[in-house]
C-alpha cells in the first residue's frame, strides 16, 4: 500500500511516517498544505491518503477542499480524515456519493494504534469509517426537518453503528439483540430516509449519510 499524508504539525506528521513504514506500508510523500498533497497526489496515484481537515494558510478546511479534489483527480481514492476537528463545510461533497473508501475519525478519540490501522485499511478496502462523535456532530447540525429525525432511538444506535462499519452481526452483538431485529431495523432506516432497493452495499453508507444531502 502506498499513502500520501497532508498534515501540518509536524510532530504528528513524522510520527504517522514512522508507524505507516513500521507497519509496511509506503509513505509516498508527507506533506503540510494543500498545495504539495495535490501535486503529491497527482504525481505519486497512491491507494490512499490521510488528510488533516485544517491545513495552511487559513487552518479552516483546507484539508477536506483538498480531499474533494483529490479525487476528482483520482476518482474513489480511498480518503481517512483524521482530524481535532468536524467540519461541515465540504465534508457533505466528500461523504456524501455513496462510494465507499472514506473515513473521518477524531484525533483525541483514536486511542489505539491498531484502531487507526484497521480504520485505514477498512478505507482502502471501500468501506467508511465514521467515529460515532462525527456522526453525532454532524447530525445536530442538521435542519429540524431531516429524515434523519424521524428515526427512533434505536435506529439511531443501529445507524451510529453502521457508521463505524459493523455488520449486522456485530450490531446484534453490541446492541444485545437479535440479527432479524437489526435487520428489521436497517430496514426501517431505509424506509425512512427513502433510500430505494439496492443490489450493492452502499445503501448503508447512503443511510449513514443521507442527512448530509442537500
Amino acid at each position: 500500500m502506498r499513502v500520501v499524508i497532508a498534515e501540518d504539525d509536524a510532530l504528528l506528521r513524522e510520527g504517522l511516517v514512522l508507524l505507516l513504514r513500521t507497519e509496511g506500508i509506503e509513505v509516498a510523500a508527507a506533506t503540510d498544505n494543500p498545495d504539495d498533497f495535490r501535486d503529491a497526489v497527482a504525481a505519486e496515484r497512491p491507494d490512499a491518503v490521510i488528510v488533516d481537515v485544517r491545513l495552511p494558510p487559513t487552518f479552516t478546511d483546507e484539508g477536506l477542499r483538498a480531499a474533494v479534489e483529490a479525487r476528482k483527480l483520482v476518482p474513489g481514492l480511498p480518503v481517512l480524515v483524521l482530524s481535532a476537528y468536524v467540519e461541515d463545510s465540504y465534508a457533505s461533497d466528500l461523504l456524501s456519493n455513496g462510494t465507499g473508501g472514506i473515513g473521518y475519525l477524531l484525533k483525541e478519540r483514536v486511542g489505539k494504534v491498531t484502531t487507526f490501522l484497521d480504520a485505514l485499511h477498512q478505507v482502502v478496502a471501500g468501506g467508511t469509517v465514521l467515529d460515532p462523535e462525527v456522526v453525532t456532530q454532524l447530525m445536530i447540525r442538521r435542519h429540524a426537518d431531516d429524515p434523519i429525525r424521524t428515526l427512533t432511538p434505536r435506529e439511531r444506535d443501529v445507524l451510529s453503528l453502521m457508521a463505524e462499519g459493523r455488520t449486522n452481526a456485530g450490531i446484534a452483538e453490541e446492541l444485545v439483540v437479535s440479527e432479524p431485529a437489526v435487520s428489521k431495523h436497517i430496514g426501517n432506516i431505509f424506509t425512512k430516509l427513502g433510500l430505494p432497493s439496492s443490489e450493492n452495499g452502499h445503501r448503508r453508507v447512503l443511510a449513514v449519510l443521507a442527512y448530509l444531502r442537500a
